[in-house]
């Protein structure tokens, strides 16, 4: 019997769970971890998977998760008994900017502190540790909505000291969508207030940090280093032309013609081909689109399914000032 297929769904315990149809990434765990790279910067386009790995990342090394090696049973990455032994083992920070779209940098602002207030309260229990100095429970009681710049700034920062305090381990830190309020400000003018903000809460979460062991963040776009990574010599950009990571994200031409056999639509592979097929990661030619082949295996028909899946705002304000 056939699985069903979950439109939309990004979050990896609850696929797996729920046993959707799930095509296996977590490969893409290996090749991260023993590349060894102190903080990689990851841009895909919108709807190829950047969120789901993300889940699965974290479902993969969380402490949140300890024990719960059933989730990548029967995955690849669970062939490795090395791989089995630090699964939910780290202390993970997780976030993500996908919904902070404001139309001011006021409230980008305080929609990004609300985030960072939200992260210190499932992390409510270090108040309880007696590994934090006095020092340490008085800023963690200051993190708020309303908190000021040096403390927003420096907010996750300290929590990767907290952390690496109450377990003794550093910090693997995921961000996702990092990009998602840098085009907003572009677009609706208050670029140069949030290129400062964001600039030295970067710095301080992901490069000068002894607490951090290793920092993944994922976006649609490359925002130049001379403004918001002007000071992070750390990162390793991976973009649609870099050879790393590129059947990560997307699906292989492989991929996808096995999952059309698997659903009974094997005949539909030059149609499938013929709609979805184009693009290329790296050197990797053939990469679906994942949203639009999930619609077609659970729809049976093609479609351009995802034409109007995002704002092209960003895009028409770059056509008209002609860069």
């Amino acid at each position: 019997m056939k699985k069903k297929v979950a439109i939309g769904l990004q979050n990896f315990e609850e696929l797996i769970q729920k046993d959707y149809y799930y095509i296996d990434k977590t490969d893409f765990i290996r090749e991260w971890w023993e590349c060894g790279d102190s903080v990689t910067l990851i841009t895909r386009p919108r709807r190829f998977g950047k969120t789901l790995n993300m889940s699965m990342v974290e479902a993969f090394f969380s402490v949140k998760y300890a024990d719960r090696g059933e989730l990548f049973e029967g995955l690849s990455i669970w062939e490795e008994e090395e791989y089995q032994k630090i699964q939910g083992t780290y202390p993970v920070i997780s976030l993500s900017f996908a919904n902070v779209k404001e139309k001011e940098y006021k409230t980008t602002r305080k929609k990004i502190c609300q985030l960072i207030e939200e992260l210190y309260s499932d992390h409510s229990y270090l108040l309880d540790s007696p590994l934090l100095r006095e020092g340490d429970k008085r800023f963690f009681k200051r993190v708020s909505v309303d908190m000021d710049d040096v403390d927003a700034t420096m907010a996750i920062h300290y929590l990767t000291k907290f952390l690496y305090l109450y377990y003794g381990k550093k910090v693997i830190i995921l961000l996702d969508e990092y990009d998602t309020p840098m085009q907003e400000a572009y677009v609706d003018g208050y670029w140069d207030e949030l290129v400062s903000f964001t600039r030295s809460l970067f710095n301080a979460t992901f490069k000068t940090n002894p607490w951090l062991e290793r920092g993944m963040m994922t976006g649609i776009t490359r925002v130049s280093r001379e403004s918001i990574f002007s000071d992070l010599n750390n990162l390793e950009v991976v973009t649609t032309t870099s050879n790393k990571y590129m059947d990560s994200f997307g699906f292989t031409e492989q991929e996808v013609f096995a999952a059309l056999d698997e659903f009974g639509l094997g005949e539909k592979k030059e149609e499938v081909r013929k709609w979805y097929d184009g693009f290329i990661f790296g050197d990797h030619k053939d990469i679906y689109n994942p949203w639009s082949i999930l619609h077609f295996l659970n729809k049976g028909k093609v479609a351009d399914y995802w034409a109007n899946t995002s704002s092209n705002a960003l895009v028409s304000k770059l056509i008209q000032e002609g860069k």
